[in-house]
């Protein structure tokens, strides 16, 4: 009998630890793990997508036809892909602003209008309040609309340079982190050469583009060329309102150029080569579609927000900002 006890006892023991040993993973512990593992496969999709490739081969070609090192090589790059993809997008979204704004200068008169014709219909046909409003609401957009289609202006346009800027910072991240990482093939002789050649391609203080910028030099810049774009928008708009949108958009592109800081410094520095390269040709972008010239150039209509002098009205105010001038911003 107490034989018996004791095995059953030593069975209960063993079951017990084969139990503890083969538990059940715990729910963090699950989302954890499907949450690498779609981090994982989201990037090897990505890194293995038809417009990386493409992309990845013209940096590829560029190289081996330009014979200049991988850091020249990405600046040039990222300046001829930008010029044919993000400027024309840039100046098509900015000329269908500049309409849209004309058009609200259309709208007092229409509206003006509307409000007699309403104010006629409630007198003769003794329409509500309701019904008043719900008719004049109905007829000022149906004029606004009429207004848009007449100058081919939708505002859903304006977002065309986002759906072609943003695409192609992704794909040309990816394309640059695959040289590094040697994807899609390792085995490939092209990827290997085209790693070494990394390593010995760089500049300065960074000769090895497949380290990180240990000195922070180029995260740094990046954050405040970030910072200066977003800034640069908002003074050549300062002589008109801002929203509570168009304010919570600017503080929250300010905080994630500040927190690009921290994540270009983790990063191979060819890639903040990259994103550095980037944000200087965004930011000549935005001075040099600032030119009155240049926008009658390229077929931007005159707007009363437009500055006929933008460069000195920059130059105003960062001279006032640095408290070098006499603190009075000329009107333009």
């Amino acid at each position: 009998m107490i034989s018996r006890l004791a095995s059953r006892t030593v069975a209960n023991r063993l079951l017990l630890s084969h139990v503890s040993v083969c538990r059940v993973p715990e729910p963090m512990e699950q989302r954890r793990n499907f949450t690498n593992e779609t981090v994982v496969g989201f990037w090897k999709t990505l890194s293995h997508s038809t417009p990386v490739a493409y992309v990845q081969e013209g940096l590829l070609n560029i190289h081996d036809y330009s014979g200049l090192p991988w850091w020249a090589t990405i600046v040039l790059s990222t300046f001829l892909f930008r010029t044919a993809v993000t400027l024309p997008l840039a100046i098509y979204s900015t000329r269908i602003t500049s309409k849209i704004e004309n058009l609200t200068l259309e709208m007092p008169a229409l509206v003006k209008e509307l409000k007699a014709e309403t104010a006629f219909g409630i007198r003769k046909y003794k329409w509500t309040e309701k019904k008043a409003r719900m008719i004049y609401n109905r007829s000022v957009k149906k004029q606004w609309d009429a207004l848009i289609v007449r100058d081919n202006c939708h505002p859903a346009k304006t977002l065309i340079l986002l759906w072609g800027q943003i695409p192609l910072w992704i794909f040309q991240s990816a394309a640059i982190r695959n040289l590094v990482h040697l994807q899609p093939d390792p085995t490939s002789i092209q990827a290997q050469i085209a790693f070494t050649e990394l390593t010995v391609g760089g500049f300065g203080w960074i000769p090895n583009l497949t380290d990180v910028d240990h000195s922070f030099i180029l995260p740094v810049a990046l954050g405040l060329i970030n910072l200066s774009i977003i800034q640069l928008q908002v003074w050549m708009r300062s002589e008109r309102p801002s929203g509570k949108v168009q304010k919570i958009a600017t503080n929250f592109f300010r905080v994630f150029s500040v927190a690009m800081i921290p994540i270009s410094s983790m990063v191979p520095s060819v890639l903040c080569v990259y994103w550095v390269s980037s944000s200087t040709y965004g930011l000549l972008q935005n001075l040099l579609i600032a030119s009155p010239k240049v926008r009658r150039l390229v077929g931007i209509p005159k707007t009363k927000s437009e500055l006929e002098a933008p460069y000195s009205h920059l130059s105003n105010i960062i001279t006032t900002k640095l408290g070098l001038g006499n603190g009075k911003i000329k009107q333009v």
